[in-house]
């Protein structure tokens, strides 16, 4: 296989230009005077007069935020699956189905031709700057592996398909690069997760692999099995692939992961990096250390607005964008993109940390918010006291819940931890309640004044959450361990699965 880093390496030093020069400001209001002006003649355009539009203000006053409930009843449901010239110029040729974390509903994300060519540049960026922070990396001399969903797309319509992220991405990939991707289409499109997993495990060792890209919670799983189909070798990814230059991980807080990417990444060269993509749009990537933020890519055809959250929880949003937004301040994203979503609201929180470049936390999600009894608790709070809680003891999944005791109510969780003997749930259940009560005032009032009862704690067993994501059809891919689960049906499910 021939190494393509050296042209890799070219581009880069190209690229690495270009971003050291960029004004994000300018950068992102020619990027909306774009969009605005390719999507003009579109049914969207026509109803919000983009032809009127000429300032970021104009578009804020014209264009209302929206959930995609919204795009879906107003524009896209009634001519699905053929959206043409609906919200984007030309007919939509993908929808990269996303389930909805919380609520297991399946969502229906178009993906335009445009977006496919942005997702591959932001991919590259990626690994710009990864080459950067390792300039003698071969991260193309091998086989790049992708974990994730199967690669089998579904046709809802002529010429329209539908299907996983990654299976959009597979079949879009151009001609060239196909030979530095794993896994094999054969492999790829099993949607049988469990077979994949030990399909993969015992033939990617095999492999000249030099990058590992997925969720950390699969990445994990997929680990596990290498490590019990080959029980002789050293818990080390370095002991399956010694050329291994990059590890890539998003979608979930990676804290609860962290220790354990620590043990299998010991004794070898691969760097972790932390990458930001949702099926509406590849939005951030590391650019630098695990802790400075994530770097927004503001020149890939996606315009940026932040949502105070105090603002959208009373039904009255400010909006900001780059120029105004600030540092410290928890935001929920909205984005405009080039397959035709307008200040979309996508159900993440997010703190800046720097401005110029802007880079970014994600710090949760709009409903990994807890306020059953009106103790408003965020999903980085939950977990902030769910690992100080474990003192050391790995956890690998939790979610919790309300649920109503008498005439009061409480917060029911559910952990998993990755080694026995797991804590004392008792004294666990403990330690959360202290540690909300510390970080969060609301809480602590409803604590105090009787309202709210201490939590109750479960100690799930080892594959708990693995075998409940089966149970759903949820199991591998790009789905996601709900951290808050507001349904009582679902929070049931999970409960029955934990033996509670």
């Amino acid at each position: 296989m021939s190494d393509a880093t050296l042209l890799l390496r070219a581009y880069a030093r190209w690229r690495r230009g270009r971003l050291s020069m960029q004004d994000p400001l300018s950068v992102q209001q020619e990027t909306l005077r774009r969009l605005i002006g390719q999507a003009a003649s579109t049914r969207f355009g026509q109803r919000h007069r983009f032809a009127k539009i000429r300032t970021i203000h104009d578009f804020q006053a014209a264009v209302p935020l929206r959930r995609y409930e919204d795009f879906w009843r107003e524009f896209w449901q009634p001519a699905f699956p053929r959206l043409t010239s609906i919200t984007w110029p030309g007919t939509i040729p993908y929808f990269a189905l996303s389930s909805g974390t919380a609520s297991g509903t399946t969502k229906y994300i178009p993906v335009s031709r445009t977006m496919v060519r942005s997702n591959r540049a932001a991919a590259l960026d990626l690994l710009v700057h990864h080459l950067a922070g390792r300039p003698h990396s071969r991260v193309l001399s091998g086989k790049s592996f992708l974990l994730g969903g199967s690669t089998d797309l579904r046709v809802e319509g002529q010429g329209v398909l539908s299907g996983d992220l990654s299976g959009i991405a597979a079949a879009t990939v151009p001609r060239w690069a196909r030979r530095y991707t794993y896994p094999p289409p054969g492999l790829a499109l099993m949607a049988d997760w469990e077979q994949k997993i030990d399909l993969l495990a015992s033939h990617a060792p095999a492999e000249p692999i030099r990058s590992l890209s997925g969720t950390p919670s699969w990445l994990l799983l997929f680990f596990e099995r290498l490590a019990s189909l080959f029980p002789d070798r050293p818990r080390r990814l370095a002991a399956y692939w010694p050329g291994l230059d990059l590890v890539v991980h998003g979608g979930v807080s990676f804290a609860p992961y962290r220790a354990a990417f620590a043990d299998w990444l010991a004794g070898g060269h691969a760097e972790l990096r932390e990458v930001y993509p949702a099926s509406e749009g590849f939005i951030a990537v590391a650019d630098q250390g695990p802790e400075e933020g994530l770097r927004l890519i503001v020149d890939n055809g996606l315009f940026f607005e932040f949502v105070p959250l105090d603002t959208l929880r009373a039904g009255a949003p400010t909006r900001h964008w780059i120029a105004n937004a600030e540092t410290g301040v928890d935001y929920a994203l909205a984005l405009s993109s080039n397959a035709g979503l307008w200040s979309y609201l996508l159900g993440d929180i997010v703190r800046l940390v720097s401005r110029s470049p802007p880079r970014l936390h994600v710090v949760g999600r709009t409903s990994y918010f807890l306020s059953a009894f009106g103790e408003h608790l965020s999903g980085e709070e939950l977990e902030q006291a769910v690992l100080e809680a474990a003192a050391g003891a790995r956890v690998t999944e939790f979610a919790v819940g309300p649920e109503t005791a008498g005439a009061r109510g409480r917060h029911v969780f559910v952990v998993e931890f990755a080694q026995p003997p797991p804590p004392d749930p008792a004294r666990l259940a403990d330690a959360v309640d202290a540690a909300l009560l510390r970080l969060n005032e609301d809480y602590a009032a409803h604590r105090h004044g009787g309202q709210l009862l201490p939590p109750r704690l479960i100690v799930a067993p080892p594959g708990c959450f693995a075998a409940w994501m089966a149970e759903r059809g949820r199991l591998g891919g790009q789905n996601k361990v709900p951290r808050v689960i507001t349904e009582p049906a679902l929070l049931g499910s999970l409960l029955r699965r934990a033996g509670a």
